[in-house]
C-alpha cells in the first residue's frame, strides 16, 4: 500500500509540474498576443485616419473642378424670376420696358392681355432644363495593402527565442557525484586544453561523470526552443573531487602515546588540505576522531596507550573530499603487525586481547598499572635519504651496512640532507616529548658511533664532534676496546670491562636525559645531562666497514628507572 501511495504521489507531483509548465507557457503565449493585437489597432487606426485624409482631399479637388459655382446659380435664378414678372404683364410692358424702366403695368390691366402670356408659360414649362452636374460623383476604391496585418495575425503563435539561461556557482562539497549545472549544453575547459562536451537534457541540472579526479572545469549552457538558441550563460567554474591519498607504510612511526603518519597526496595537481580519521580496532566501523585541515602530508595524532588503532586519510578541495586511502594499522605498543599476527588475528579475533595482556608486562606491574621508569615504546626506521652515499640500509629500514669496497669520490652523490664526512645515518623518531627506548646489535670488531642529534647537525661534521649530537664511540685498538661519550668534541673517562654487544639508549625529554646500557647484562653505561632545545633524531655511524642492527618497538626493561 505504501509503494502504490509512494507511486501515485510521485506520478501526481510528475502531472502538476507539467501543468504549471503548461500554464507558464499559456503565459508567454498570451503577452505575445496581447502585444501583437496592440501593435496590430494601432495600425488599423492609422490606416483609417489616411483614408478619412485621402477622401477629404479627392472631395475638395472634385468641388473645385464643377463649371457652375453656387454664387452664378443663384444669379441665373434671379433672372428667371424676372423673366416671368415680365411675361405675365404682358407684351406691351416688355415693349415698353427697354423705354422706361420705372413704368409698371397697371393693376386694372393686368391679366386682360390676350392670351400669350399663358401659351409662352405653357411653352416654358415644356422645356427641358439640364441639371446634370458636369463632373462624375463616382469615386475610385483605394488600394488597401493588408500584407502587415496578415502578418501580425500568423505572428500571434510564433514563440520568441529563449533568454541566456544562469548558471549557478558551485557549491562546497558537491563534486562527490559530480557537479550539477544549470541545462542543456556544457563546455568543459581543463589543463589548458579547451575538451568541449555536448550534453542535451531536459532538466534544469545535469550530473557530468567520467571527469578527471582533482581537476578544473568550465561549464557553459544555452537554451534551445522551436524558435531558436538563447546566447551563451556566463561561464562557472567547477572542481572535481581528488584521488584518494596513498600512505607510506614504511615511513609510518609510533610510540606509546602517539604516531606519526605520512602519505603521498595521490594527485598531480596540490589539493587544500587533508583529513585524517581513525577508529579503534575492536570498533573500526565507527569513526573515534577526526584531524581536519591538515595542509601537509604527514601528521601527529595523540593516541590511547596500549591499543590498535585504523587509520584513513581522505584529500579535500573546495568540490569534496575524496574515498578513503587504504588503511593502516597502528599499535601503541610501539610495534608494528606482522604478517603472520595479522593472519592469527583473522582467524582468532581475540588474539589481540589476549596479546595485549602478555606485551605490557614488561612496562607494567602485575595489576596492570604502568610502572615508574618504563619507557614509552616507540617504533622507528633509518631514514636512507640522510644516508652517507658508502652506507646501504636494508629494505625494512633496521640494518646498514658499510662494505669494504669503498666507492669512488666522483660516484658519491651528495645532498643537502646526506652527511658527506661521517659515515652516518639518522633515524625517523616521532616528534613526541616524553621518553623513549631502542636497542643496537653490533657486531664484536665493528667501530661505531651511537646516539642522538638535532635534525639540522652539521652534515660535514661527525657525530659528537660539535654541539648538536650526542654519541657513544666504540674504537677498536691493538690492546683493548675503547669507549668514548662525546658532546663538542669532549668525551668523559669512562672505563668498560665488558664488551656490549646489544647496547640500549633510552631517552628521557622531560629529565633531559641520554643514557646508555649494556642491554644483556642489564648494565648502566653513561648518562649525558642535557636540556634538549629541540627534537633530537638518533644516529648512527660506522667508522669501518662492519654492519649495525636497529630494534625498535621495544618496552623498557624494567632495570631502567627514572634515579
Amino acid at each position: 500500500m505504501k509503494m502504490e501511495l509512494s507511486q501515485s504521489s510521485t506520478r501526481l507531483t510528475e502531472k502538476i509540474t507539467q501543468m504549471e509548465n503548461f500554464i507558464s507557457n499559456l503565459e508567454e503565449i498570451f503577452i505575445t498576443v496581447e502585444e501583437n493585437f496592440g501593435r496590430q489597432e494601432q495600425n488599423l487606426e492609422q490606416h483609417y485616419s489616411d483614408v478619412l485624409q485621402t477622401l477629404s482631399q479627392r472631395n475638395s479637388e472634385n468641388s473645385t473642378s464643377l463649371p457652375v459655382t453656387p454664387s452664378e446659380c443663384k444669379q441665373k435664378l434671379r433672372g428667371l424670376c424676372t423673366r416671368f414678372q415680365l411675361l405675365a404683364c404682358g407684351p406691351n410692358s416688355c415693349r415698353d420696358d427697354s423705354q422706361s424702366p420705372e413704368r409698371t403695368c397697371p393693376r386694372s390691366q393686368y391679366g386682360s392681355g390676350p392670351l400669350f402670356c399663358p401659351i409662352r408659360i405653357e411653352d416654358f414649362a415644356k422645356e427641358e432644363v439640364e441639371l446634370k452636374v458636369g463632373v462624375s460623383l463616382d469615386f475610385a476604391t483605394p488600394p488597401v495593402d493588408l500584407s502587415g496585418v496578415k502578418q501580425m495575425m500568423e505572428s500571434i503563435n510564433v514563440v520568441p527565442a529563449p533568454s541566456a539561461p544562469v548558471m549557478n556557482p558551485q557549491v562546497v562539497n558537491s563534486a562527490t557525484h559530480g557537479p550539477r549545472v544549470w541545462r542543456s549544453v556544457a563546455g568543459v575547459l581543463f589543463s589548458g586544453r579547451l575538451h568541449l562536451s555536448v550534453r542535451s537534457v531536459k532538466e534544469t541540472h545535469c550530473v557530468v561523470k567520467d571527469l578527471l579526479p582533482n581537476a578544473q572545469y568550465e561549464f557553459w549552457v544555452t537554451a534551445t526552443n522551436t524558435t531558436g538558441i538563447s546566447p551563451a550563460s556566463e561561464r562557472a567554474v567547477y572542481m572535481t573531487v581528488p584521488s584518494p591519498p596513498v600512505i607510506k607504510l614504511q615511513e609510518c612511526v609510533s610510540c606509546l602515546e602517539a604516531a606519526l603518519i605520512r602519505w603521498d597526496s595521490g594527485n598531480t595537481n596540490p589539493v587544500e588540505s587533508y583529513t585524517l580519521e581513525l577508529s579503534e580496532a575492536d570498533n573500526s566501523s565507527s569513526v573515534t576522531e577526526s584531524i581536519v585541515a591538515i595542509p601537509t602530508c604527514e601528521c601527529v595524532v595523540q593516541l590511547q596507550p596500549w591499543k590498535r588503532y585504523i587509520i584513513h586519510i581522505r584529500a579535500v578541495n573546495i568540490g569534496g573530499a575524496s574515498e578513503r586511502s587504504q588503511p593502516i594499522t597502528i599499535s601503541t605498543t610501539g610495534t608494528q603487525h606482522s604478517t603472520v599476527a595479522q593472519q592469527l588475528a583473522t582467524h582468532d579475533p581475540g588474539f589481540w586481547s589476549r596479546l595485549r595482556l602478555l606485551i605490557p608486562a614488561a612496562g607494567r606491574d602485575g595489576m596492570g598499572r604502568r610502572r615508574r621508569g618504563a619507557a614509552d615504546s616507540t617504533f622507528f626506521h633509518l631514514l636512507k635519504e640522510t644516508a652517507h652515499p658508502s652506507l646501504s640500509v636494508s629494505a625494512d629500514g633496521f640494518t646498514m651496512f658499510y662494505l669494504d669496497e669503498d666507492l669512488p669520490i666522483s660516484e658519491m652523490v651528495f645532498s643537502d640532507s646526506t652527511f658527506s664526512s661521517c659515515v652516518a645515518v639518522l633515524g625517523d623518531l616521532i616528534p613526541v616529548r616524553g621518553r623513549h627506548y631502542w636497542e643496537v646489535e653490533v657486531d664484536e670488531w665493528a667501530e661505531y658511533r651511537v646516539g642522538v642529534a638535532y635534525e639540522d647537525t652539521q652534515r660535514t661534521s661527525y657525530l659528537g664532534a660539535n654541539a648538536t649530537s650526542w654519541c657513544m664511540r666504540h674504537i677498536l685498538t691493538p690492546s683493548r676496546h675503547k669507549y668514548e661519550f662525546l658532546h663538542n668534541g669532549w668525551s668523559a673517562d669512562v672505563r668498560i670491562t665488558v664488551q656490549p654487544l646489544r647496547i640500549g639508549v633510552f631517552l628521557d625529554y622531560e629529565r633531559g636525559t641520554l643514557s646508555f646500557y649494556n642491554a644483556e647484562l642489564r648494565q648502566h653505561l653513561h648518562t649525558f645531562n642535557c636540556c634538549f632545545h629541540h627534537y633530537v633524531l638518533p644516529c648512527f655511524a660506522l667508522d669501518k666497514p662492519g654492519a649495525l642492527t636497529l630494534h625498535t618497538g621495544l618496552t623498557a626493561p624494567g632495570f631502567i628507572t627514572l634515579t
